[in-house]
């Protein structure tokens, strides 16, 4: 087998993920949303938003980063 400096891609095939919420923080989604659409001219979804908001708070976030690295380590 070839040595390629490209390692094999992940797995990418989404997964669903249905959550409750309370009506307040629905509203600040919401309220989000307009934000990023009065901000980049261009409306999305929140569905569409959460995602990119949950991967940038978890890579944001020190003490989680420090804990998955030694996780991966073993």
């Amino acid at each position: 087998m070839p040595d390629l400096k490209l390692a094999k891609l992940p797995d990418r095939k989404p997964l669903k993920l249905a959550i409750l919420i309370t009506p307040d923080l629905h509203q600040r989604l919401q309220d989000y949303a307009a934000l990023y659409a009065d901000t980049y001219g261009q409306k999305e979804a929140v569905t569409d938003l959460i995602p990119a908001m949950l991967a940038s708070f978890l890579e944001s976030d020190r003490s989680f980063a420090r804990a998955n690295g030694a996780n991966r380590r073993g």
